[in-house]
């Protein structure tokens, strides 16, 4: 059968002919090429090295001897059981409403994580006074070692003669420094006040409305709306602002359904894909 066409088919461009000799082309040949067109010349490593170092030594020029939340950060890196920790609460502590709660998250994430070792480890007297603070805290709920005789011990004793609600207000206190740094606000509305002054100076943000996963579709509605109701608060916000000068939000997807998993496609592809396309 002969196949006739109404025009000849236009001649091979040039960035057609690289797709079609690229098409499943060996990796180790394509690696090679890439990384031949990836080469900076000397010159320009050295300009961007110059900037950068000359950028570092100019932050640290104004936070030396400071101290304060970011000497606290270096001490509890973010991947230290203690720096999960931290976040945790951090995120956390602003959305509990009950005291009763409050208690329990306190016992589940300080008492494991071992804040003494970080003791002496920092000069800013903050690191080391929040070091303490956590590390009694820690020992208040956990049961009882075989330290009685460590400097440690004569704290505890006096911290003992405190009511809970006392070191629960100190340690919420203490989050709410730390999630001042991280958590723009408890509701969109919030986020978006305090985001105000850091955009009049050229900052661009993406909020993020939540941290956990959807468990039932109740979850998954509820969230929806919240998010729904975040674009909605955004949108406003924007005031006809092009996308790119604009604030964003990033979806999460698992919090819009409860079975998002690849042995779950078919699924999630029939019921999420509507809601988000509605987002």
């Amino acid at each position: 059968m002969d196949l006739v066409f109404a025009e000849p088919p236009p001649p091979e461009t040039q960035l057609r002919a690289a797709i079609r000799d690229a098409h499943r082309l060996d990796e180790t040949a394509a690696d090679a090429a890439i990384l031949a067109a990836a080469d900076i010349p000397a010159e320009a490593r050295e300009r961007s090295a110059a900037t950068a170092r000359r950028l570092v030594e100019t932050v640290r020029r104004e936070r030396l001897g400071k101290g304060g939340l970011d000497a606290f950060l270096h001490e509890y890196a973010l991947s230290s059981p203690e720096g999960v920790a931290l976040m945790c609460l951090a995120e956390a502590l602003l959305r509990i409403p009950d005291a009763e709660t409050v208690d329990k998250l306190i016992r589940d994430k300080i008492a494991g994580p071992d804040w003494q070792s970080h003791l002496g480890h920092s000069g800013s007297l903050f690191v080391n006074a929040s070091t303490w603070a956590l590390m009694l805290t820690g020992r208040l709920l956990r049961p009882d070692t075989n330290d009685a005789r460590d400097l440690g011990d004569v704290l505890r004793r006096l911290v003992a003669r405190s009511s809970e609600p006392v070191w629960r207000q100190a340690v919420t206190a203490a989050m709410r420094i730390l999630a001042g740094q991280f958590v723009m606000g408890r509701t969109i509305e919030e986020a978006l006040d305090r985001a105000r002054d850091a955009e009049r100076h050229g900052y661009r943000h993406s909020f993020d409305m939540l941290g956990e996963a959807a468990r039932t579709m109740a979850d998954a509605e509820r969230y929806h709306t919240a998010y729904a109701h975040a674009i909605a608060a955004i949108g406003s916000a924007a005031a006809g602002r092009p996308v790119e000068a604009a604030p964003g939000i990033s979806v999460k997807l698992s919090a819009l359904h409860p079975r998002y998993e690849l042995a779950q496609h078919d699924r999630v592809m029939r019921e999420l894909l509507p809601s988000l396309l509605g987002l």
